[in-house]
């Protein structure tokens, strides 16, 4: 085998990597030995084992204490929808997907009051430790966690008022365009920004990932003639899902 400029173990890699991918390895397959590797490749220890590792990485590849390394079960990606049309009736777009009597969505969720960090604070144009409402949700999918979110919403704008707790009240799990409307503030833009990067150790946890597997974090903003009322950080775990955005053409 020829292998260029490229490192050696990123050739291997690739190679096995491939024969995954076009099914020659297909799931639950062992993986060939480190010795194998080394006599089919013709390289060193060093280079198959670095090679493994990167298939590790990848996740395509699974450990399995005392019996070897495995082709993992690649899950084909589902759809988790970002749309900047308003669902009817005022509900969340998750909400709204879960109407459909195929769907299996249930999500559950908890508010605190909560002093704003440094970084929720600049988001929300407000002072570090003032006062916002925190709401955590874990979103699933046939009773597996698929998104979770955390959201926090200044209390001097919500405080004392019926939409103060964004999942109870008269307009309990409506969307915060609908929340923010029964207060008389009208909701005219919102920003979200998507990027990638390993899931922490709590959020893996709640998701049913493993160390290093990559998420999707979207950092969304709400805005009501330029002020903030409302952030939130959106996580999906990236092996399984894609996030699909619909937005309007004015």
């Amino acid at each position: 085998m020829t292998f260029g400029d490229q490192p050696a173990y990123l050739r291997v890699a690739g190679d096995l990597r491939k024969k995954i991918t076009d099914g020659l390895l297909p799931p639950h397959t062992r993986l060939p030995s480190q010795a194998r590797i080394r006599e089919e490749y013709g390289v060193s220890d060093t280079v198959a084992l670095e090679a493994r590792k990167v298939l590790m990485a990848e996740g395509l590849v699974e450990g399995r204490s005392g019996s070897g390394t495995y082709v993992r079960e690649r899950p084909v990606p589902r759809r988790v929808a970002r749309s900047g049309f308003r669902p009817a009736g005022g509900a969340t777009p998750f909400r709204q997907e879960q109407a459909d009597g195929e769907a299996r969505g249930t999500w559950e969720s908890r508010s605190e009051q909560a002093e704003a960090s440094r970084a929720v604070a600049e988001r929300l144009g407000i002072k570090p430790g003032d006062r916002v409402m925190c709401t955590r949700y874990v979103f699933r999918e046939g009773g597996e966690a698929m998104m979770l979110s955390t959201s926090w919403e200044p209390l001097d704008l919500t405080g004392r008022t019926p939409v103060m707790l964004p999942e109870e009240g008269p307009l309990g799990g409506m969307g915060v365009v609908e929340r923010m409307a029964a207060i008389d503030v009208v909701v005219d833009n919102v920003t979200e920004e998507v990027g990638a990067r390993p899931g922490l150790a709590e959020e893996l946890l709640a998701l049913g990932g493993v160390p290093g597997h990559v998420v999707l974090a979207i950092q969304r903003t709400f805005y009501a003639s330029g002020r903030a009322v409302e952030t939130a950080d959106v996580v999906v775990p990236a092996d399984r899902y894609r996030v699909a955005y619909h937005l309007p053409v004015k």
